[in-house]
């Protein structure tokens, strides 16, 4: 059995270009998902958060609209109730990255508030990069990366090849106009190489000990990936 960290946003606002509050949090199925297919492989999880707040989940990913019907958002719900990690997070302060066999972090709009310019985050993600240790990252995650920088102001992420939650897809949502940033933009300024697939397919990039994961439909296969780097 391996130990799975699960680092998640603790904000339940975005804050837009125009200062506008927009209501978000973690993404449902990229933490239900992945969850069902670490505890099927028989793996603890652990979850952590900025301060050690319960993750907010964003209402509007348990839609049916959201899940592709009805039937399936009930079974994200379903799957969360379960989750029951969730309710009980460490601080990012208190994590020691040597601890755990893989790091996993779910998207949504939350990390573009924290974790894409939280220290400690960025300190875990340096760290278990350069340790080797399996690291997924999908949809908005990504957004973490940014935090993730070397003494010489250099991103850690520099030179990797990733996926991420596109500007397309951004623009598609009807967000992309209103954000004081777009993800895809800020990653690849930061020196990541970003290679995107088409809007809402499931996409994901391998490279090294780091998987990515575009949107939504990648976070089973991204965690099957990692699956695959703890075997």
């Amino acid at each position: 059995m391996s130990k799975i960290l699960f680092v998640m946003t603790g904000a339940d606002q975005w804050t837009l270009a125009d200062g506008t509050k927009h209501p978000t949090g973690f993404w449902a199925e990229e933490a239900a998902g992945p969850y069902e297919t670490f505890k099927a492989a028989g793996h603890e999880i652990v979850v952590a958060t900025p301060g050690g707040v319960v993750p907010p989940v964003d209402r509007g990913s348990l839609a049916a609209e959201a899940n592709g019907g009805q039937e399936a958002a009930d079974r994200v719900a379903a799957t969360l109730d379960s989750f029951t990690e969730l309710r009980h997070p460490i601080a990012l302060d208190d994590v020691r990255p040597g601890d755990y066999d893989a790091v996993f972090y779910p998207g949504g709009h939350g990390p573009m508030e924290d974790l894409s310019a939280d220290p400690a985050s960025g300190r875990i993600l340096t760290r278990v990069l350069d340790a080797g240790t399996p690291l997924g990252v999908v949809c908005h995650g990504p957004a973490a990366l940014l935090a993730a920088e070397r003494a010489d102001g250099s991103n850690a992420f520099a030179g990797f090849e990733i996926t991420a939650f596109s500007n397309a897809e951004e623009t598609l949502g009807g967000l992309a106009d209103k954000a004081k940033w777009l993800l895809e933009t800020r990653l690849t300024e930061a020196g990541v190489r970003v290679t995107v697939g088409e809007p809402w397919a499931p996409n994901v990039v391998v490279d090294r000990n780091l998987v990515t994961g575009q949107n939504p439909a990648s976070s089973v296969a991204l965690a099957e990936e990692l699956l695959k780097k703890l075997a």
